[in-house]
């Protein structure tokens, strides 16, 4: 998604919480927004520092448009690709700081921490940057909003696609957490569903650099699509997330 998308959805965001906040008749001098994101790691790429910058912007265009709304108040933090970390910085920003929403949250792990120490509160979570379906599947919680995209609806779209083109047996290279696991299991349930095989599936560290030894059980399955549900390092979830077929 280029920048200027990413600004014009965050400033309909803003106008939707502000508006939300003075229907709750709660009267507010000032809306605090956590960017809570990957400044460091695998998801730096795609959303870190770029993250924190489009909020801002996104803030600023909203006070051109509302200049007697409240004042937004931004903060930022780095989650470390570690759900304890993402954990204690959401409940810090939400004891200590009072702030009125947390968003961009690469990382499905972490959001889903995120999203149970929000539960309840008077807190708003954009998972903006997080893919898992189980943020509005199994772990649905009133104050998420799973703003982009998610793990259901990469793998059916792209399942559907190539078992059409006769693509009908698969293997997963999949990444060892949320993220890997839901976009598996989700693309998994797609493609039996339309009368695919998935002949088996390996599971990887976060942030592997090397392949080559799983390609090679993976080759060796014989499947003809050989799906990476992956991602980071200098692409988005969309990207690496999107299922290869076998060379």
């Amino acid at each position: 998604m280029e920048r200027r998308y990413v600004i014009a959805a965050g400033v309909a965001f803003m106008t939707f919480l502000c508006s939300g906040v003075a229907y709750a008749g709660t009267a507010v001098a000032t809306i605090k927004i956590g960017v809570l994101t990957d400044m460091s790691s695998l998801y730096a790429d795609n959303a870190g520092e770029g993250s924190v910058l489009a909020t801002r912007v996104a803030a600023e265009d909203f006070a051109a448009l509302h200049k007697d709304g409240p004042k937004i108040e931004i903060l930022s933090g780095d989650h470390l690709n570690k759900p304890d970390v993402g954990a204690a910085t959401a409940r810090r920003w939400l004891d200590v700081d009072k702030v009125n929403a947390i968003v961009d949250v690469p990382n499905s792990g972490v959001a889903l921490a995120v999203n149970e120490v929000l539960r309840g509160t008077h807190a708003a979570f954009i998972a903006s940057s997080a893919a898992a379906s189980d943020l509005t599947g199994k772990f649905c919680s009133p104050n998420t909003v799973q703003w982009t995209y998610d793990t259901f609806a990469l793998g059916a779209g792209t399942a559907k696609v190539l078992l059409k083109q006769g693509y009908d047996t698969w293997f997963f290279l999949a990444s060892d957490y949320a993220l890997g696991h839901a976009l598996a299991r989700d693309t998994g349930s797609s493609v039996t569903a339309e009368g695919g095989k998935v002949l088996g599936e390996i599971r990887h560290p976060i942030n592997t650099a090397d392949f080559s030894s799983f390609l090679l059980e993976a080759q060796a399955s014989n499947a003809k699509v050989i799906a990476l549900p992956d991602a980071g390092a200098g692409r988005t979830e969309v990207d690496q997330g999107s299922l290869r077929e076998r060379a």
